[in-house]
């Protein structure tokens, strides 16, 4: 794949050899003001930086789906509360208050697993949420359920942290319906850094919780407090564990990192970081995606935002399109040389050897957003008890992770490196979570993918495809 070396974004005179500080590259940009159409060719811009030809097939339409995905991930900037909750408000009866508490007159309503997702705003990758959200209405009036996850909604399609979107959801609401009292918690999930991906599935990711709350509910001893986490608690969600993790760094891009200037990052290097010179990253790229926030109407200069175009583009960056070596007991990929086995009985079972679990972190290639998950490796091996080291099959699967990918690809890729050794047969499955699926229109939170990929001796033995099937439902509770 060759590189587009003209690629550049026209409308920003940014260039390799000359650091310039964040002033001067918002007036580059023109003032504050990015064309309508700066997304796409900005994309285009950061897919050159990568190694990468907009014009294969796969990248084609890249550029309009990311910068689709942009714009309806940062559509809460153009929604108002007031335009969700009006004519929303009804009237219901409830009791008197010497009495208790019921109804429109202080009974506690709480609308629990609000999945949503918002953009960090300190790397702009998605990240994951489940919000609940509760109140106490006042004056006899109640809000229709669906508001209250509207609502969340908007403030979560911007660019955010998540102890700020829980207090801007508790204030919106409080401002709006007027109740007695809101609360809000939220349980949010970001994603890791790709070298960071040591156990399967969700238990990679980052998590934290954070919570707001406003009237009634305010005060340690506060019973609508009480009664709010009471009844998380009957949905298995106990915030008073969770909330040690509010005090956790959340963006595992921003760790220690002092920004000097464009297109340039300093690590604390106490904790045996990489200084500025090694997370040196291309100011064109940064450029970039300085464009893209201001095409989706942000500040690039907001306090919040400043470094956020560097962290973005360093994210990419280790998705570049590399040149590895890697030998799997003689085979080596790039040279394609191939390690001879001799002859076995293809009908012995016991001779199927498999890794299991290996951990990936890819990008996908049409959205430009990072899939995540396991790689299971099966193929017959000699039954002398020799095999392929596990460290090898890591080394694989980066190999066909660390670029742009796809994930029906990357299987195929892997099964046929392995099948091009064992000669007699392969099987690879891999398992993953696609942020492209949690964000954009799709929104499916708690979707994952399977892709399977059968050569030579597993196409035909179906016991054989079985028995490797089943040993990985066996170990699939297990950490590796």
């Amino acid at each position: 794949m060759g590189a587009l070396e003209e690629a550049h974004l026209a409308a920003c005179g940014c260039g390799d050899e000359e650091e310039e500080g964040e002033e001067d590259l918002l007036a580059e940009l023109g003032g504050g003001e990015a064309p309508g159409d700066a997304m796409e060719p900005a994309v285009r811009a950061l897919l050159a930086g990568l190694g990468e030809d907009d014009r294969r097939e796969g990248l084609r339409r890249t550029p309009k789906r990311v910068a689709k995905a942009f714009r309806d991930g940062t559509r809460g900037y153009r929604q108002k509360v007031k335009d969700i909750v009006q004519g929303a408000l009804f009237p219901e009866v409830g009791v008197d208050k010497r009495t208790g508490s019921a109804g429109g007159t202080g009974g506690q309503v709480v609308v629990r697993d609000i999945d949503i997702y918002s953009y960090c705003e300190s790397c702009l990758l998605p990240f994951s949420i489940r919000c609940h959200v509760g109140y106490v209405p006042s004056g006899g009036r109640v809000v229709g359920l669906s508001k209250l996850s509207r609502v969340a909604d908007v403030f979560a399609k911007r660019f955010q942290n998540p102890q700020r979107l829980a207090n801007e959801v508790c204030g919106a609401l409080h401002a709006s319906i007027q109740p007695a009292g809101v609360a809000v918690a939220m349980q949010c999930w970001h994603i890791p850094l790709p070298e960071n991906f040591k156990c399967k599935n969700s238990r990679a990711l980052i998590r934290t919780s954070h919570s707001s709350r406003s009237g009634v509910f305010e005060g340690e001893s506060s019973s609508f407090w009480n009664d709010f986490l009471a009844l998380l608690k009957l949905r298995g969600i106990d915030m008073e564990m969770d909330s040690c993790s509010a005090s956790l760094t959340w963006c595992p891009l921003r760790p220690h990192e002092v920004l000097l200037c464009n297109g340039h990052a300093k690590r604390n290097t106490s904790n045996g970081a990489s200084s500025a010179k090694s997370a040196s990253i291309p100011s064109n790229m940064v450029c970039a995606v300085s464009s893209m926030l201001l095409s989706l109407g942000e500040d690039p200069l907001r306090k919040e935002l400043l470094g956020s175009p560097q962290r973005y583009v360093q994210w990419l960056m280790r998705f570049r399109a590399c040149n590895l070596d890697v030998k799997l007991n003689g085979f080596t990929l790039n040279s394609a040389s191939v390690y001879e086995r001799p002859g076995e009985d293809a009908t012995d079972h016991r001779a199927i050897t498999s890794e299991l679990h290996l951990p990936f972190c890819a990008q996908c290639e049409h959205h430009l957003l990072p899939f995540y998950g396991v790689v299971h490796i099966g193929y017959f091996g000699s039954g002398d008890g020799e095999g392929i080291n596990r460290s090898h099959f890591q080394s694989l699967v980066h190999f066909y992770g660390c670029k742009l990918q796809v994930q029906e690809r990357m299987t195929r890729q892997i099964a046929e490196a392995v099948y091009s050794v064992s000669h007699r047969g392969a099987i690879v499955v891999v398992e993953a979570n696609h942020i492209c699926m949690i964000s954009r229109g799709i929104e499916k939170i708690r979707s994952s993918t399977a892709t399977i990929a059968v050569l030579g001796q597993f196409s035909t033995d179906s016991s054989a495809k079985a028995l490797f099937l089943q040993s990985i439902l066996d170990t699939a509770n297990q950490e590796v």
